[in-house]
């Protein structure tokens, strides 16, 4: 019964080619521009969290700050600096830490031969490259024997090795930092970057070599690596600084902590939000296509009610009917379905990639949105398809379905 009935839809199709080949092409252009809505979504969410890929995943990042409240005998607007000490009172009380490094940072002239230029330079462990997963494009990170040998090693940003050595070597080289000569044992691979921290012009040296520029005892930032749960760190994290530099841990001010994971869910959730509109939006403009679709359906309804009353005359149920002209309706759906995915993929291979990070900063490619359609585009993208082809033809169905075969039989 099944293939009769798929077999009285491509009949039915084929006796209006014309007419059916409009409504599959209605169709396909509701599709694609579903598929293609959808991957704007998907693509705009990839470029997003291609600028937070610098700052690593599962880390907090504390900053020294001033307090707001009182607490205890210290009064409110005190200045909380971070100190070496502080890394052993967060490796002793804060659970599920992988790894620590400190951060002593400091604007410092960064000089090759004849060029210079005015970089950040942080003394870091050698924990901290691996940490913000950084990419090297040539050499490595230094060890973590340099982290306490006073050895004046560097890992310079990709924009840095560009302005200072042009189109020369760098890896193995000496640059000068304020007067202090530093050998070059790696280059980082250029990130988009979404911050002040621009780690493409950025200059990393191991922390004990840090303290020949500055004073190392009070730190800029203590950055740490977890497993688990990233809000009991950030409680542990707070509890233990609050405890040790005398502030209210309450006290959001006293010093600043950035949880990478928490940022990012927001982010995931405004992009969620974003791909929803688009799916929204998309399955608006299918629904145009599902009307032109309903329309053609219930024309053919009326010109074929003499078949239908025929067909009930001889015994058809009405579930015989409505299956028949919802596959008709289902075969066109799935038919301009098929065409509106090529035509989607034709159109973002034509297209390759939309402007967004490069419209802000150079050599920033990989932050622009890519129409990649992957296959959890293509799923809902049939579900929005189907859902709308199901509606569009189940109404003239069940109009023919519910035909009194009497009446048609006398319809001329």
């Amino acid at each position: 019964m099944i293939v009769d009935i798929a077999i009285q839809a491509y009949n039915a199709l084929r006796h209006n080619r014309r007419r059916s080949m409009l409504t599959m092409l209605g169709m396909a252009w509701g599709i694609a521009t579903v598929v293609l809505l959808l991957a704007y979504g998907s693509g705009f969410e990839r470029g997003l969290w291609s600028a937070f890929r610098s700052f690593g995943t599962d880390l907090v990042f504390i900053f020294p700050g001033r307090t707001e409240l009182q607490a205890g005998g210290t009064k409110a607007g005190t200045q909380i600096r971070l100190d070496v000490n502080d890394l052993d009172y967060i490796r002793a009380e804060v659970p599920l830490l992988k790894r620590l490094s400190p951060e002593s940072a400091k604007n410092c002239v960064v000089a090759y031969g004849t060029r210079s230029a005015t970089y950040g330079v942080s003394g870091v462990y050698a924990s901290y490259g691996r940490m913000r997963k950084m990419d090297l494009i040539e050499g490595s990170f230094f060890s973590e024997a340099d982290d306490f040998t006073h050895t004046r090693v560097a890992v310079i940003g990709e924009d840095a090795k560009k302005k200072l050595f042009s189109g020369l070597n760098a890896l193995g080289e000496s640059i000068r930092i304020d007067g202090i000569s530093y050998q070059i044992v790696g280059i980082l691979k250029h990130q988009v970057q979404n911050g002040d921290d621009n780690i493409n012009e950025h200059v990393y040296v191991p922390y004990s070599a840090m303290s020949d520029l500055t004073n190392t005892y009070y730190l800029t930032a203590i950055v740490m690596e977890y497993e688990g749960d990233h809000a009991k760190v950030v409680n542990a994290v707070r509890s233990s600084m609050g405890f040790h530099h005398s502030f209210d841990p309450k006290d959001h001010r006293a010093i600043f902590v950035f949880d990478v994971v928490a940022d990012l869910l927001d982010l995931q959730v405004i992009t969620t939000g974003i791909k929803i509109l688009l799916g929204f939006i998309g399955l608006l403009t299918l629904g145009i296509g599902g009307v032109g679709l309903m329309n053609i359906m219930l024309v053919s309804v009326t010109q074929r009610t003499r078949e239908i009353g025929v067909e009930k005359a001889l015994g058809a149920h009405r579930w015989h009917i409505l299956l028949q002209f919802l596959a008709e309706a289902l075969v066109i759906t799935a038919l301009g379905g098929l065409l509106g995915v090529v035509l989607a993929y034709v159109v973002s291979w034509s297209v390759g990639s939309l402007t967004l990070w490069s419209a802000f900063e150079d050599n920033a490619s990989e932050g622009d949105i890519h129409l990649y359609i992957n296959s959890a585009t293509l799923i809902w993208s049939t579900a929005i398809l189907s859902f709308v082809g199901v509606v569009s033809g189940m109404l003239p169905a069940i109009k023919a379905a519910r035909l009194d075969p009497i009446e048609a039989l006398r319809y001329e």
